[in-house]
């Protein structure tokens, strides 16, 4: 009898199936102990990826509710890749949407954070924009397309984002305020690191990505957000090296 693919894969992820019929050992005997053996080994791996892969949510609920909720979503989204490192993507939208912690409703806008870090961290490297580069006339400068560094990651969310990740890695860092915060994540050396964005500054951020200059951008982030400053915001994106080369609208 052949196995399978999709009832093996069932089989591994879910422990309360039975082993599939006709799933042998090397010694050509039933495979059931071997088989537990393994399945049991798999959920360990995905369940140590997930940890590994999501450190807030980890602290947030705690090594035993973690565990729990690696179990389940281990089986609802199996690895579709053998790369570990890209395992885990659904994680955000699967607790957006899961009832038993619909309590912490920032953990969804949480599990999006160490995401964009582990995405920061595998991005390419570049060069940084230096400011000596922004040093030229009011009206050229305006012209001017800035590009994000491909480490770069900007996160909107409703909660207090920046001031939970905070709390929960830095030690004596304050409890978080009761104010929705972006964030914006880069890599200027070797690890990617949060940092809270100005009003406006994440607007204004994904304007530039879209390849509007940077007078549009600032405009759209001014309308949207009338306090926005731009001394202020482009201060942070040079300082964290969030932006790259940049060039005018014409070449």
């Amino acid at each position: 009898m052949t196995v399978s693919q999709t009832s093996f894969r069932q089989a591994v992820l879910d422990p309360s199936q039975a082993v599939p019929d006709g799933l042998i050992d090397g010694a050509d005997g039933p495979a059931g102990r071997r088989f537990s053996v393994y399945r049991n080994n798999v959920v360990v791996s995905l369940t140590e990826a997930l940890r590994t892969a999501f450190p807030l949510v980890h602290k947030l609920l705690g090594g035993a509710t973690f565990g729990q909720l690696a179990a389940i979503f281990v089986r609802a989204h199996p690895p579709a890749s053998p790369m570990m490192m890209h395992y885990g993507a659904a994680l955000p939208d699967f607790l957006a949407g899961f009832a038993p912690l619909a309590q912490i409703g920032y953990l969804a806008d949480c599990a999006r954070l160490d995401l964009a870090l582990r995405s920061s961290y595998h991005a390419s490297d570049c060069a940084p924009l230096s400011a000596e580069k922004l040093q030229c006339d009011p009206e050229d400068l305006m012209q001017l397309q800035l590009a994000l560094a491909p480490a770069t990651q900007i996160i909107r969310s409703s909660w207090p984002l920046y001031d939970i990740w905070k709390m929960n890695t830095v030690e004596g860092a304050p409890k978080p305020r009761a104010v929705a915060q972006n964030v914006l994540i880069t890599r200027p050396n070797f690890d990617p690191t949060p940092h809270l964005l100005p009003p406006g500054g994440a607007t204004w951020l994904e304007q530039l990505h879209k390849g509007y200059p940077l007078g549009e951008a600032t405009e759209t982030a001014q309308m949207a957000t009338p306090d926005f400053d731009l001394t202020q915001t482009l201060s942070v994106a040079l300082h964290t090296g969030a932006l790259t080369d940049h060039h005018t609208k014409d070449h």
